[in-house]
């Protein structure tokens, strides 16, 4: 992806696969949260219960406190830092003469509390109330109509409810019959303006591959090594200066806890999304591991349980292997009768349609019983 930016154009640019690849992860953290303590809350109902109940109240604080961490840390988004990206206040006029006066990140550039609030309240706010009105929109019903039911059930289903219902539909009801009808047209409008967006950045139409963030007034870059000198020299000293005393250090760890926490971040969610993912797949039908644990035609059939010669049946003490206990020759086409015996085709048919039992066992058979096999 780099190679393609770098020719002819800004190397810190990042090209639209890597703004959609970050996208992608920020969509995989809530259903492998919501995964991973809906299955904690079948052992602990009493404490997670709830929690799951609001799982899109409680991502959202979540996101929050993540969210603004790292833009006011790193200059971007979780899933923007962990791709290598990061914000940028967009200056008036940017030329390559005034970049090269002022080395390193330029003040100017740097995320103020505007810019972060605005990302805020974009990427926390926004996907909570898609989130909310798909939902709302799936209660009323939306889909069912144009998905599983036919057109004729529709109909009859419609008049046989205004049948029953004489009464004026209130504005509330109206409402809702508006919005189910509604809803889908608005998404799909917002899904195609993301689109021609999307387009426009690929082909240097416009610097911002999402409207919003012309109104936050920042675009999306790509760390560069000034980034990276500037954040370290701007992150806090390990040991610190003051007293050593173990009061002190404890102190000091309680108040850096919080900072370590949400750093550890970055390793933590995109870990368990790998195993959350691993685990789908692991346990899925169409598992290479269970495709070797297991035979697709289902589990082996074991052998059946030879039957003990009768008393009065043909005894086989002296029969060599490969003969035939009736003729006492070599197998000729040689034949398996229902208890398992192994004689010539000639002699188990005549034996056993004359007796109808095997000559071993004494066990009833029949000609039409009788299996060739290959020895």
């Amino acid at each position: 992806m780099e190679f393609f930016n770098d020719v002819g154009g800004d190397p810190l640019k990042p090209t639209l696969f890597e703004l959609i690849a970050q996208e992608q992860l920020r969509d995989l953290l809530q259903p492998a949260l919501k995964y991973v303590l809906s299955v904690f809350a079948q052992r602990y109902p009493r404490y997670l219960l709830r929690i799951v109940n609001r799982h899109e109240e409680f991502y959202a604080l979540l996101m929050l406190l993540v969210e603004r961490h790292h833009l006011r840390t790193h200059g971007a988004s979780f899933s923007e830092n962990f791709y290598g990206l990061k914000r940028r206040r967009r200056p008036i006029f940017e030329t390559e003469r005034a970049k090269a006066a002022v080395p390193g990140v330029l003040p100017e550039e740097k995320l103020r509390d505007r810019e972060i609030w605005r990302s805020l309240l974009i990427l926390v706010g926004l996907p909570y109330l898609r989130t909310k009105a798909h939902e709302y929109f799936e209660d009323l019903g939306g889909g069912v109509q144009s998905e599983v039911m036919e057109e004729s059930l529709v109909n009859q289903t419609r008049a046989l409810s205004e049948e029953v219902c004489s009464c004026p539909i209130s504005l509330a009801g109206r409402l809702r019959r508006m919005y189910k009808a509604v809803y889908p047209w608005l998404n799909t409008s917002f899904e195609a303006w993301l689109f021609l967006y999307n387009v426009a950045y690929l082909f240097d139409r416009t610097p911002f591959y999402r409207p919003w963030l012309s109104w936050i007034g920042v675009d999306i870059r790509r760390v560069g090594i000034d980034d990276l000198v500037s954040l370290a020299d701007s992150s806090p000293p390990v040991g610190g200066t003051g007293p050593r005393s173990l009061l002190a250090i404890l102190r000091r760890l309680l108040l850096a806890s919080p900072r370590m926490l949400l750093n550890s971040i970055n390793v933590m969610l995109p870990t368990a999304i790998f195993f959350v993912k691993f685990l789908e797949w692991w346990y899925s039908p169409s598992s290479p591991a269970r495709a070797l644990s297991s035979s697709p035609q289902g589990p082996a059939v074991p052998a059946p349980i030879l039957a003990k010669p009768h008393p009065q049946g043909i005894r086989l003490d002296h029969t060599a292997y490969g003969v035939c206990p009736l003729c006492g020759d070599g197998f000729a086409n040689a034949t398996a009768v229902p208890s398992g015996y192994v004689f010539c085709y000639r002699c188990a048919y005549e034996y056993v349609d004359k007796h109808g039992r095997c000559p071993v066992t004494l066990v009833p058979a029949r000609v039409w019983q009788l299996r060739k096999i290959l020895i």
